[in-house]
């Protein structure tokens, strides 16, 4: 794991060591490397600070090594004054005689800065007044909460920031850092921190559930936005796992839901946990820019260990599943592209009846249709013929058996496979 890096990496340290213009935000899912890759970062340079947000004692001294002192504040005051005094903290180090005279800016890094009341107002005025002084000190500030972040980001901060977003681990990441095989890839995922533990399948299954899925809902999603009915936003990303590949009408959610809800609610709460990171709901493509609603979303899960770890099975009993298995890699495919999506690109999936696409990438004019073959026979591959009649500009690519191998697929982002030329 030490010697491996994710692509984000160097774009971190290349910002860090330019003259400072902007903050650097990073932000994602939960587990997918994010603190990892600031500390990381923070190491290849003297003169630093790292606080955590809901861990004061986790601190770093300015000098690079870790400090004597001990903080005791505790997790209800961590408030906008506490937020101010840390960054004058880190504005006295900035102006240290020492840093001044290396040239080199000073880095302020707080993480979990989402959960701190008013931080994007008060990190606005505090940014504005550092930017007033010409102060040479890079801030990086970190989130757990996308839903949270972008919401502070886009009421106080605009003009003020670049993002860095990190993702679900890739099939080439997980495989290049942990030495993981396809299959064991398409079963746990793509976390990380859950690598060591999928010689144990209870264990690894406790440490999502309790780690991952638990914390996401509860303090990424339920804490940070208003939701009516927590209980029906849980049951729908649960049933966004057990329905992962599937298109689901939403009046039929609603009958396998135990709580009252609408249609209105379950399309918001599915927004909120796309946003998350968690599992999204694919609209129909139509060829105009309004979105088709009323066809029902197609259920995509973004990681497809949160698919496992609720499901019940264990690794083997899911490759002797070839249903089940089919399911899994047609959610890889699905995930894979959602989250190698560039922000001008959209996927979708289209149907017909009786034909049906599983996924659809558009930019801009150009249009790809994507067929997953992963063992389930369905007759869908005609689909992509009917496709083409109806959208003649689009490109066609069938993925897995007998055509092109799902390894290749995993292998490049959703871009490559959209702009490339390929056969």
């Amino acid at each position: 794991m030490s010697l491996f890096s994710r692509s984000e990496a160097s774009l971190l340290l290349s910002r860090l060591r330019e003259s400072v213009r902007l903050m650097t935000i990073v932000t994602g899912p939960r587990q997918v490397g994010k603190t990892t890759l600031v500390r990381t970062a923070l190491g290849k340079f003297r003169y630093h600070l790292y606080m955590a947000a809901d861990n004061p004692d986790d601190e770093r001294n300015p000098f690079g090594s870790t400090t004597g002192e001990t903080t005791t504040f505790r997790k209800q005051e961590h408030n906008a004054e506490w937020l101010k005094n840390q960054w004058l903290r880190a504005r006295q180090h900035a102006k240290n005689d020492e840093v001044l005279a290396s040239g080199q800016p000073f880095i302020f890094a707080i993480d979990e800065v989402q959960g701190i009341p008013k931080w994007s107002e008060t990190v606005k005025g505090l940014w504005d007044a550092d930017r007033a002084e010409s102060l040479p000190m890079h801030v990086i500030l970190l989130g757990s909460s996308p839903l949270l972040m972008q919401k502070g980001l886009s009421e106080s901060l605009a003009g003020r920031f670049e993002v860095i977003s990190l993702s679900h681990w890739s099939y080439t990441e997980m495989r290049e850092a942990f030495n993981v095989s396809l299959e064991e890839y398409l079963y746990f995922g793509g976390y990380p921190g859950a690598s060591s533990l999928i010689r144990d399948e209870p264990r690894w299954r406790r440490y999502l559930k309790t780690s991952l899925i638990d914390p996401s809902i509860k303090k990424d999603v339920l804490d940070m936005r208003r939701v009516e009915k927590p209980a029906l936003l849980k049951q729908l990303f649960e049933l966004s796992c057990a329905y992962s590949g599937q298109i689901l009408a939403f009046t039929k959610m609603l009958g396998q839901l135990q709580d009252v809800g609408n249609v209105t609610t379950l399309a918001h709460y599915l927004n909120l946990l796309s946003e998350a990171g968690l599992a999204t709901g694919l609209q129909k493509y139509s060829g105009h820019r309004v979105p088709q609603r009323a066809s029902g979303p197609k259920l995509n899960a973004l990681n497809t260990g949160l698919m496992t770890a609720l499901s019940g099975y264990s690794y083997a009993e899911a490759l002797a599943d070839r249903t089940f298995w089919g399911r899994l890699v047609e959610s890889a495919v699905g995930a894979h592209l959602f989250n190698t999506l560039p922000s001008d690109h959209r996927l979708f999936y289209w149907r017909e009846s009786p034909h049906e696409v599983d996924y659809v990438l558009e930019r801009g004019n150009r249009l790809l249709a994507i067929e997953v073959k992963s063992g389930i026979v369905r007759g869908h591959v005609a689909g992509l013929g009917q496709f083409r009649d109806r959208y003649s500009s689009a490109r066609t690519l069938v993925v897995g058996e007998g055509h092109l191998p799902l390894v290749e697929f995993l292998s490049h982002p959703a871009q490559h496979w959209l702009e490339s030329e390929w056969p």
